[in-house]
C-alpha cells in the first residue's frame, strides 16, 4: 500500500545550496534509497547520490538521515514516524562534490600512507605460515570495513577541524593500521608512523566511530586502544627506554 513520503533533501555544491522540500509516493518496505531513487525517477532527475551494491556491503550511499550518518540502503522508511520528514544531507566531514555526492579522496590519499602487510619468512618445514585461530579472528573482524567512512564523518577532530585532517589519518585508517600491526605473520612497525603521522594521539576515545558503524566493528576497544598502548610502550614507556639503552636497541622512531 502507498503512502505520501515527506522529503528533505540537500541540493548543491561547493558553492554552495539548500534543503529542498519534495513529497514521493512510495510503499511498504521502501529503505531510504529507494525513496531517493523514487525521487530521482519522478521529479528531480538530476539529483546526484552515490550508490552501487543497495545491500550494506559497498558503503558507497552513506548520507545523514535526520542528522544521523546511515546507509540509505540499511535503513527503512518505518523506522520513522508516520508523517515525519526525512531529511537527508551529504556527509559533513568532506567537500561537497553535488547534492548527496561528497569527495572522499582525503581517506585514499591517508591509505597510501600505510606501509603494506610484509609477511616474514615461512615458520613451518613445509614452507607454509601457521596462525593461531585467536589471531586469525582478531584481525578478521576489521576486515570487515566497507569503506562507507561514517567514522571519520563523525571524528570531531577531523570533522571540527579542517587543519587536523594533515594530522590524523582518523578511525577508518587507525583500523587499517590495527589490522596489520596486530598480524603474527607481519614484520612492518608501524608505531612511529602512528605516533607522527596518523596522529593516534589526537583521539580522545569518545567511541563516536564505533558507535555509527554499520559491520559492528569495535573501533575504538579493539583497534584503537590497543594501537595507543603499543605507541606509548614503543616511545615512552621508562621501562621499555632503560631496557632498549641496556640491550643497545634503538626505539622505532630512531631505527
Amino acid at each position: 500500500m502507498g503512502y505520501p513520503l515527506h522529503l528533505r533533501v540537500w541540493r548543491g555544491d561547493a558553492d554552495g545550496g539548500e534543503l529542498a522540500d519534495f513529497t514521493v509516493e512510495v510503499e511498504e518496505g521502501m529503505v531510504v534509497l529507494d525513496a531517493v531513487h523514487r525521487l530521482q525517477a519522478t521529479q528531480a532527475n538530476d539529483l546526484a547520490v552515490r550508490w552501487n551494491c543497495k545491500a550494506g556491503k559497498c558503503g558507497s550511499c552513506s548520507a545523514e538521515v535526520n542528522g544521523k550518518p546511515r546507509l540509505m540502503c540499511m535503513t527503512r522508511l518505518n523506522m520513522f514516524e508516520p508523517g515525519e520528514t526525512i531529511t537527508i544531507t551529504p556527509l559533513r566531514t568532506f567537500p561537497i562534490v553535488r547534492d548527496l555526492v561528497t569527495d572522499v579522496t582525503f581517506n585514499y590519499v591517508k591509505a597510501e600512507e600505510v606501509p603494506t602487510f610484509a609477511p616474514g619468512k615461512p615458520q613451518g618445514e613445509d614452507g607454509h605460515h601457521r596462525m593461531q585461530q585467536v589471531d586469525v579472528d582478531r584481525v578478521q573482524e576489521f576486515r570487515k570495513c566497507i569503506e562507507c567512512f561514517m567514522c571519520q564523518n563523525v571524528c570531531h577532530v577531523i570533522r571540527d577541524h579542517e587543519d587536523n585532517k594533515q594530522a590524523f589519518a582518523g578511525p577508518r585508517l587507525m583500523i587499517r593500521y590495527a589490522e596489520l600491526e596486530m598480524h603474527p605473520l607481519d614484520t612492518n612497525d608501524r608505531r612511529e608512523l602512528l605516533r607522527a603521522q596518523a596522529g593516534i594521539g589526537y583521539c580522545n576515545i569518545t567511541k563516536c566511530c564505533t558507535e555509527v558503524c554499520p559491520e559492528h566493528i569495535k573501533i575504538t576497544d579493539n583497534g584503537i586502544i590497543p594501537l595507543k598502548e603499543r605507541v606509548v610502550n614503543a616511545s615512552y614507556d621508562p621501562l621499555a627506554m632503560l631496557g632498549r639503552k641496556l640491550l643497545g636497541k634503538k626505539r622505532p622512531a630512531d631505527a
